[in-house]
């Protein structure tokens, strides 16, 4: 098994089950899932980090995909839209939904020594942002917590 964030899973089904449950969520809300936006997301999943647009428009160039960076931010606009995806914003940078098909609030916990990411449920920020937004009227469309600290393997190394 090869290490999701910071732990360990197994990563061919984990693919298989992204890319499945994408393909059933635009079938049934009639969403186009073109084979750029398939082969993004499959990039995402395969290497488990969070990758800047241009990384991964090295990866579709060099598979013919597309060459010029309208192509990518497309790509990733449609899958972050829809929650296939989440922007790291610490890091301008985009990571595959841990959590594909469930509503949830996001909280990044994001490496500072090796900018692992891993993605875990923000529920209790939910809340209190829930209760906060009631009192002033606003709605919240997004919300995302990122957390800066140190993974499991570089407090390790640090000892």
């Amino acid at each position: 098994m090869d290490p999701v964030g910071f732990k360990q899973h197994d990563h061919k089904t984990c693919i298989r089950s992204g890319l499945k449950a994408v393909d059933a969520y635009c079938a049934d809300h009639s969403l186009q899932f073109t084979p750029v936006r398939r082969r993004v997301l499959e990039i995402l999943l395969q290497q488990h980090r969070a990758m800047g647009a241009y990384d991964i428009l090295d990866i579709l160039r060099a598979e013919d995909l597309g060459s010029q960076p309208p192509v990518v931010y497309r790509a990733l606009d449609f899958l972050v839209r829809h929650g296939f995806a989440h922007k790291i914003e610490r890091l301008n940078a985009f990571i595959a939904c841990a959590h594909m098909g469930q509503d949830h609030t996001p909280a990044f916990l994001i490496c500072r020594a090796c900018d692992a990411v891993a993605e875990a449920d923000a529920d209790p920020a939910r809340k209190v942002l829930g209760q906060a937004t009631s009192e002033s009227g606003f709605v919240i469309e997004q919300a995302a917590v990122e957390a800066l600290g140190l993974c499991p393997a570089c407090q390790k190394a640090a000892q």
